[in-house]
């Protein structure tokens, strides 16, 4: 059964606002328009520190654009929000874990062990450091599965017993607000989540398209 993940986001506000001392929050990022819209959805609700931990972005450099991408809008909104990097290692963190599903399309169960390394690496590093909640911008896109998501939090809330903050954070016009804040502060936006097979089957379309215009590169 479906569960509004919305609604269990705005309940879960509702209680934090009603308490008299802000909640910290380690909340997992993977780029500038991602984390746009969503700390203007929350920032006022938790002392938030930013995590970004992405083995799964395995070309380095788009990795490091990324990350001052990420920096420089902190900075020009004037947050008070600390950025953490967690640690950079492809090999280990992300393609031994998909090994045998590396082909698999978009969607499917590659996405769900890569939300999984993301999820658990912030989960983790949340317990270690005291944090009240984990969280994970992820949602934010249409094309993240964001039950998986919330379901995958739910299990690491278990496992490290540290509260997990259960959200849907494309809903209510958040999405297309991303689109209008990234517009806005002239925010590099990419057009591939991260992993390298990610960008082979978004390099494929891209020339099927243009093979069925009758262009040709």
């Amino acid at each position: 059964m479906k569960i509004n993940y919305e609604l269990e986001m705005q309940n879960q506000l509702k209680i934090i606002k009603n308490n008299d001392k802000k909640p910290s929050l380690l909340l997992q990022v993977c780029c500038a328009p991602c984390s746009s819209a969503v700390l203007e959805a929350i920032k006022d609700y938790f002392n938030i520190t930013l995590f970004y931990y992405n083995p799964n972005t395995t070309e380095e450099d788009e990795y490091h654009k990324r990350l001052v991408e990420l920096k420089k809008y902190i900075q020009e909104r004037n947050y008070n929000i600390p950025i953490e990097e967690g640690r950079y290692n492809p090999r280990e963190d992300f393609f031994n874990k998909v090994k045998g599903i590396e082909n698999l399309k978009e969607g499917g169960k590659r996405c769900y062990e890569c939300y999984t390394i993301r999820l658990e690496g912030t989960a983790k590093h949340a317990k270690e450091n005291n944090y009240d909640y984990f969280a994970s911008v992820l949602t934010i896109s249409p094309l993240k599965n964001a039950q998986w998501i919330n379901e995958i939090g739910e299990n690491l809330e278990k496992k490290y017993f540290v509260n997990y903050f259960y959200n849907d954070f494309k809903k209510k016009g958040r999405y297309q607000e991303s689109i209008k804040l990234s517009k806005e502060y002239d925010l590099y936006r990419q057009d591939y989540c991260g992993c390298i097979f990610s960008k082979v089957e978004m390099d494929n379309h891209r020339k099927e398209k243009l093979k069925k215009e009758g262009i040709h590169e």
